[in-house]
């Protein structure tokens, strides 16, 4: 005679499945929102960095009465502390520079991503 003292407590399979399709659910409802809460915080970034920038070239040429002839030239003069990092690429070498209009010295009157694709606006990120 077998007593119930000799049994092992444990889950079935049928419960480890049942817990599993109730974890993959909740992941299939939350992973959506966290990957457009990357892309939101991205973007986000994106726009923070670009007006920082512009702000540093204005600063320069307020006290140049010139355009900077590369973007480290804002760094080596010291109105930013380092190269910025485009958010969408994690990159500083894919910025589309923009040059100023003509009869103005220097190169550098303004900056977009160089990131490929749309915005949530719809706007491409090489025109922000």
């Amino acid at each position: 005679m077998v007593s119930m003292a000799n049994y092992r407590r444990g889950f079935t399979l049928i419960e480890l499945m049942v817990v599993m399709a109730i974890i993959a659910t909740l992941i299939s409802i939350v992973a959506p929102r966290y990957f457009d809460h990357l892309d939101r915080a991205r973007e986000s970034a994106l726009n923070e960095t670009l007006n920082v920038v512009r702000d540093a070239i204005d600063k320069y040429y307020a006290d140049t009465e010139a355009y900077p002839e590369k973007l480290d030239d804002l760094v080596t003069q010291r109105y930013l502390r380092k190269l910025p990092v485009d958010p969408l690429t994690d990159a500083a070498d894919t910025w589309i520079i923009v040059p100023p209009p003509p009869g103005s010295r220097g190169q550098v009157y303004d900056l977009h991503s160089g990131a490929a694709g749309n915005g949530r606006d719809g706007r491409p990120f090489a025109e922000w």
